[in-house]
């Protein structure tokens, strides 16, 4: 195996080092690659001198030096890959020892184009941890059990408490396959939520095994900057961004002619709700009425996002 990792960094001086030191201790890491994206900090400056100590590290920033965001920098980084398959990290977190076992033997069988296991989570300051202990907790984000390849993109679809969730950071996939496969990779229209919109694409399109799903090989970095901590702080940013993910995959399914008629209704229905629960109270009700007429169905399978007290549950 030659597996090609890809490290966006934004504002990440403090963790970088760790998380490439992570990825450098498995010998099938053929590669590293940190795209800096015009960080505030010095994150830049580690950068450089992480790809200067080993030859395993390359260092890219986007052609006019300027921030992009992490849709584009993985784009980026998947472009400039090398290896036969590619792992993804972000630069607050880190792999464990772990963290390749399981897909050593399943990519061994050619169907398999990608694998996804389970991560932790690593408080690095007690302030971190009593802010966002209630978030994260100690537990495992995962897929509960094993399931069939075909059964990936419903699961994550539907929310269903039963499947579970993976991360990106635990999810290794075959270079070809994925460029073969799917002609949008990264949403640079999403700020948060990308990884999420990638992966249920990326599950329609590949057959994704589970590997390792009952311990962590991975740990999620929880610090008083994580962008998408912070952002959880807002409540209506955070349901505007739903919203607009929704958006997105609706109008992903519409132009995916093989994707079955009820699956597209239902993300239409998820748009739905986050259209309401974004509304004005008066244009609320009135679009709550109009479609408790037309679609009953609408209302009632998306009432947990629509919500009067402008919160999300």
């Amino acid at each position: 195996m030659k597996i090609s990792v890809i490290i966006p960094v934004y504002n990440a001086e403090k963790y970088v080092t760790q998380a490439v030191q992570s990825a450098l201790q498995f010998e099938e890491v053929y590669e590293i690659i940190l795209v800096e994206d015009k960080s505030p900090d010095n994150a830049l400056q580690v950068c450089r001198q992480l790809a200067e100590e080993n030859g395993r590290v390359k260092l890219f920033q986007h052609p006019d030096q300027e921030n992009h965001g992490a849709s584009a920098s993985r784009n980026l980084g998947i472009k400039k890959a090398s290896g036969d398959f590619l792992a993804f990290l972000d630069a607050d977190d880190y792999y464990l020892p772990n963290r390749f076992d399981a897909e050593r033997d399943l990519f061994k069988n050619p169907e398999v184009e990608g694998v996804y296991g389970a991560i932790g989570v690593h408080f690095y300051s007690k302030k971190a941890e009593e802010q966002y202990f209630k978030v994260f907790r100690d537990s495992l984000t995962t897929v509960y059990k094993k399931h069939h390849p075909k059964e990936v993109f419903p699961g994550q679809l539907y929310l269903l408490g039963s499947f579970g969730m993976f991360s990106i950071v635990a999810l290794t996939i075959r270079r070809d396959a994925l460029t073969n496969k799917m002609n949008t990779l990264f949403n640079s229209g999403l700020k948060l939520h990308e990884d999420t919109e990638f992966l249920l694409r990326l599950s329609y399109y590949l057959d994704l095994y589970s590997g390792i799903i009952d311990e962590a090989v991975a740990l999620r970095g929880v610090h008083e900057e994580n962008r998408i901590t912070t952002a959880g702080l807002n409540r209506k940013k955070i349901r505007a961004s739903r919203h607009l993910f929704w958006k997105y995959i609706s109008e992903w399914a519409q132009n995916e002619k093989t994707i079955p008629e009820n699956i597209k209704i239902h993300i239409e229905r998820m748009k739905r709700s986050f259209e309401i629960a974004n509304a004005p109270k008066p244009k609320k009700w009135i679009m709550i009425l109009k479609y408790l007429i037309l679609d009953y169905q609408s209302i009632r399978s998306g009432l947990y996002n629509v919500n009067f007290r402008n919160t999300i549950i």
